[in-house]
């Protein structure tokens, strides 16, 4: 992905863990979208209303709520399953040829009717327009798109590729009426047309208005008649105190640790707030320039993985909202792996680092930058590689230092190498191992740190790629975890846990907080 990354989605205050909640009741049999509408309060922007520009956690929640796609991705489920296509399939052995049959009677919430002719338009005009801040990014094997009939699609791929389907399950594969949308350039007058479970009635700066869509066909059953979101720009504070005045009936991403803390003693007094957690497959790593004269020693990197005390740093710096990682591919998704466990270990070991120095020719203290950027991951990023530079320190075998920058500075400085060590987040487009992987170690890598490996981008990424069985790839991913701990060109150090802070007459939370990423508003009734 184009480093669609963002803040953890929360961090809660030590203490309050052991009384999170695994779902927030049990949501109501209510389908017909005549339920109580439900106010959502939410950190992050929308940036954009039209999904041939989009590519932020904002924006798709939009989509995934407006818009269907040809398939999507069931509750608690990995694995895409038929939305707006009544089947999907590769039709050949090579995984190059994918066909889609439509659902009978799809609509527009404007009324058109939706057939092949609106599909093949959204792909082509989504590469055509090929936004920077776009998810065209996502699909460079997509050759053409044929409609032999109104209800049939053909994706004709330039090369193999299994998870074809994951990505068209996503906020990328949003279907738009070719009637209401230009071909060549994006709508900019803040509306939508879609042929999901929901309008967008009206869309602002602070608040976005969205009602059930009459016309819908697909597998969301509607729990309410409408979502109101509102939106707070980052202002923690904000969204905390909304919730506490009955502004707002949930909060979904952003809260900071001292505001849930806050939560969390209005909650004892009666204020009657719950919290959801769910799972997540966002995570960060460590990343190593491999140009650096320091951080592209193996030895250095390879003490620092020996050094790095995940379990203290999540305690102290995320109050164990999130969970220590040891692999590249997170737990939950297929391919998981401890490859950085096994070779590393769970504790510390200073005699295992200075070894792996000497072995470099080292027997000084390593002088070392870490470089961090608050606004892009939040604010605990930077407390969270001072933790680190602290670990480096107390062993004596480093004199590291922490240096943060905005964002903006940030990204340019690593795309010139002026980093040796640096922290990347990434909230996964879609949730297959090929995401965490081809991204990170294939050719052209989006962490600009100069690594390569032929067995990796020549074999492994190629042949997990054309494997349209996801589960037959473990020994490849395997294969591919252990060979980047071995190079460590990147450290794993968290995965994020997912939570909605929520009054306690909202249900259903608990169907919309899970690996996939999509926020289905439709699993909401409050009652």
């Amino acid at each position: 992905m184009n480093m669609r990354t963002q803040w953890p989605v929360l961090s809660i205050a030590t203490g309050l863990a052991a009384g999170l909640l695994t779902g927030c009741g049990t949501s109501t049999d209510d389908s017909s979208g005549t339920g109580s509408s439900v106010v959502v309060g939410m950190s992050d922007d929308v940036l954009a209303t039209d999904p041939a520009s989009g590519y932020d956690p904002g924006s798709w929640l939009l989509f995934n709520n407006v818009f269907q796609s040809l398939l999507g991705f069931p509750k608690g489920g990995t694995e895409p399953e038929p939305e707006a296509a009544r089947e999907c399939t590769f039709t050949d052995t090579q995984t190059k040829v994918y066909s889609c049959t439509l659902r009978d009677g799809l609509k527009f919430s404007n009324g058109d009717p939706l057939t092949s002719k609106d599909v093949k338009f959204s792909f082509d005009r989504m590469l055509k327009i090929n936004d920077s801040a776009g998810p065209a990014i996502m699909f460079p094997m997509l050759g053409s798109v044929e409609t032999p009939d109104t209800k049939t699609v053909v994706f004709k791929l330039k090369y193999a590729d299994a998870t074809f389907p994951s990505k068209i399950a996503s906020g990328a594969g949003s279907i738009v009426d070719h009637n209401a949308y230009p071909a060549d350039k994006l709508r900019t007058d803040g509306k939508a047309v879609g042929s999901g479970p929901y309008k967008l009635d009206s869309f602002s700066k602070d608040k976005a208005v969205f009602s059930v869509n009459p016309q819908y066909q697909g597998t969301a059953k509607v729990h309410n008649s409408g979502i109101t979101l509102k939106l707070f720009h980052g202002d923690q504070s904000a969204l905390k105190n909304a919730l506490l005045d009955r502004k707002i009936d949930l909060a979904y991403r952003g809260l900071a640790a001292a505001d849930i803390a806050g939560i969390d003693k209005d909650t004892s007094t009666g204020k009657g707030i719950e919290v959801v957690e769910g799972s997540s497959a966002e995570v960060q790593h460590l990343v190593f320039n491999m140009d650096d004269p320091i951080a592209g020693k193996l030895g250095v990197r390879k003490a620092i993985a020996y050094l790095l005390d995940r379990d203290a740093l999540v305690n102290k710096v995320y109050n164990d909202t999130a969970t220590p990682l040891y692999s590249i591919i997170p737990a939950g998704i297929t391919g998981h792996d401890t490859s950085f466990f096994d070779t590393y270990g769970a504790r510390p070991s200073r005699a295992k680092a200075a070894a792996a120095l000497r072995a470099q020719g080292i027997t000084g203290k390593v002088t070392l930058t870490l470089w961090s950027t608050p606004s892009r991951y939040g604010p605990a990023t930077d407390e969270e590689l001072k933790t680190i530079a602290r670990q480096l320190n107390d062993s004596g075998l480093f004199d590291a230092s922490v240096k943060s920058v905005p964002f903006d500075q940030y990204e340019k400085d690593i795309a010139a190498g002026k980093y040796g060590v640096y922290v990347k987040g990434w909230v996964p487009d879609y949730p297959d191992p090929d995401n965490f992987t081809a991204p990170f170690f294939g050719k052209g890598n989006v962490l600009d740190n100069h690594y390569a490996n032929s067995t990796i981008t020549g074999e492994l990424i190629p042949k997990t790629a054309a494997q349209s069985d996801r589960s037959a790839t473990d020994d490849e991913y395997r294969t591919l975890q252990h060979i980047v701990a071995e190079d460590v060109p990147v450290i794993p150090v968290w995965q994020a846990k997912q939570y909605a802070v929520t009054r306690d007459d909202v249900y259903g939370l608990e169907y919309c907080l899970d690996a996939s990423t999509v926020f289905r508003f439709w699993e909401i009734s409050k009652g």
